[in-house]
């Protein structure tokens, strides 16, 4: 079992923001905004490539309870997922980053050369 399952299971403890029955949302252990949480769907999906529309109209409605949550719905937030190792994926299984709290920069491509990565 993954890391995040046992997180959904309750068998490992985190700070969790909002929780129904098909996804929880947590506080990322190591945080890159004032603001980031981690939205998850219980049942072990491994990436977004395995996704199905069915899972992802129901935790569009979840992730935007979850920045209503934590009161970042109106000033702006940022959504990330990250796919396989070149897309920077650590875990898994599908989580969404959900960053917000200030105004975000683009971070590691704000002065990033395109032809860098050729």
């Amino acid at each position: 079992m993954c890391l995040f399952c046992k997180i959904a299971n309750n068998e490992i403890p985190s700070e969790i923001i909002l929780e129904n029955d098909d996804f929880i949302a947590f506080h990322d252990i190591n945080p890159k905004a004032p603001v980031h949480i981690l939205a998850i769907p219980k049942l072990h999906v491994d990436s977004f490539n395995e996704l199905t529309p069915d899972i992802m109209s129901k935790m569009t409605s979840f992730i935007q309870n979850v920045a209503a949550e934590v009161n970042i719905k109106e000033s702006g937030y940022r959504i990330i997922t990250n796919v396989g190792d070149n897309g920077g994926q650590e875990v898994n299984h599908l989580h969404f980053h959900v960053l917000g709290g200030a105004k975000l920069k683009w971070g590691h491509f704000a002065d990033s050369d395109p032809k860098s990565f050729l």
